[in-house]
């Protein structure tokens, strides 16, 4: 059962996920003017459609990802054969669909042989009629061509395909993706630092034996007001200035009842950092954020994150992590039933940090993701002039592959470090 529930929490959240992200592609390329063929949720198999105005809604068997299909950005290949048997429905004397096989009621449709059809530039179909006039009608702006009764396309027209936008449109509809789940994260920091609070002074919980803090006189219950004649209150300010005392020591004001003690106390270098050897009591360290602050936490955290997730692509790719630390599907979903387990809280900030690597994780210039997408489109504003779409679709072919190949070794890591380590 437990199983299960972990299951369907993943599926949820990150269909949230890819849902917002998706929609910034859907938002702005709408806002250009782009044809939008279809929005995705999932991969593989559709299991629910819809079509609403001129988009195909749907929601697909896997889980893992997502599209926005728009016009043009692949090229647009309608295979109707010459000479195949088309069924012209019209509307105020424009052809509003055209069929390939024999619909139910043809009584006030026009039927005969394709000749040509132009369905970009002049808009125009001609067909050879059974008496063998051959005649040519305009075609609707929005016409669809019916392939059969399940598969239709609407044609689109060369402005309101994707290769048709300018550099600006074109980098705003591939950038909204990544940039609307940063901004989902900012959101979910933000209602996570509302819920918990915010960080108002130090109360130490816990003093270690030997410890810098220990040897200067510190006890628990002891809070820390100021470090080096500034004032902390939060972990991340005490940070800072044990950082920057670089061991040497350094002066503390520390609140003891209605005392004040001013002690000298030099940190320990530990790794990177340097520390003083106390915990801090969590729950006398929280008060309730005011509006501004939980906009800055938001913001905050976002930045802070966003530098460690960059730091470990960093070391992944000059080797100082191997890429058998890399974790797939199987252990986001292992670890989102493990936050989920811990709270409705620590979902939302655990959501945040799978939001926020979606969004970095696909502003990398890797085939097949946005980031690469765009550094096409830079080049495309560099050279004054787009590359050629085939060829950009079999760089795009190629790193979809290689990543489906890498997503297959880190599931398979995953099993193994879930179920067998």
């Amino acid at each position: 059962m437990h199983v299960l529930q972990t299951v369907i929490t993943f599926v949820i959240v990150l269909s949230v996920l890819v849902f917002v992200h998706e929609l910034g592609h859907f938002l702005f390329a709408k806002r250009a003017g782009i044809l939008v063929r279809e929005f995705a949720i999932g991969m593989g198999t559709v299991v629910y459609s819809k079509r609403k105005g001129e988009t195909l809604y749907s929601i697909r068997l896997l889980p893992l990802g997502g599209f926005v299909r728009m016009a043009g950005e692949d090229p647009e290949i309608i295979d109707i054969k010459p000479e195949s048997r088309l069924y012209l429905d019209f509307s105020n004397d424009l052809v509003k669909d055209i069929w390939l096989i024999e619909p139910e009621q043809i009584s006030d449709m026009v039927s005969g042989t394709l000749v040509e059809m132009d369905t970009e530039k002049d808009l125009l179909v001609t067909i050879l009629l059974d008496n063998g006039e051959q005649v040519r009608y305009p075609l609707h702006r929005e016409a669809f061509i019916h392939f059969n009764k399940k598969n239709e396309m609407q044609i689109a027209p060369l402005d309101r395909q994707f290769g048709s936008k300018t550099v600006w449109q074109k980098a705003l509809a591939i950038l909204a993706g990544p940039v609307f789940n940063i901004i989902l994260t900012i959101i979910l920091f933000g209602i996570y630092t509302a819920v918990i609070g915010v960080e108002s002074k130090l109360p130490i919980s816990v003093v270690s034996k030997g410890s810098p803090a220990e040897k200067a006189g510190l006890k628990a219950g002891d809070v820390i007001q100021s470090v080096n004649g500034k004032q902390v209150s939060t972990i991340d300010m005490l940070r800072v200035e044990l950082v920057n005392s670089k061991g040497k020591a350094v002066p503390f004001v520390i609140k003891r009842g209605n005392q004040d003690l001013h002690l000298k106390i030099a940190p320990q270098k530990q790794g990177e950092v340097y520390i003083i050897g106390t915990m801090f009591d969590q729950r006398q360290m929280m008060r309730k954020a005011t509006v501004g602050e939980t906009i800055r936490e938001g913001f905050k955290q976002t930045y802070n994150w966003s530098i460690v997730i960059l730091d470990g692509f960093r070391s992944l790719v000059t080797g100082q992590i191997s890429i058998k630390n890399l974790g797939g599907p199987a252990q986001m979903g292992y670890l989102t039933g493990k936050a989920a387990d811990a709270g409705f809280v620590a979902l939302i900030k655990w959501t945040a940090l799978l939001s926020l690597n979606l969004g970095i994780f696909n502003l990398l210039p890797i085939p097949a993701l946005d980031g690469s997408r765009l550094v096409f489109i830079i080049i495309e504003g560099v050279r004054g002039r787009p590359i050629n779409p085939n060829k950009e679709s079999y760089v795009h072919f190629v790193g979809f592959a290689m990543l489906m190949m890498l997503m297959i070794f880190v599931t398979y890591n995953d099993i193994i470090k879930i179920f067998f380590s």
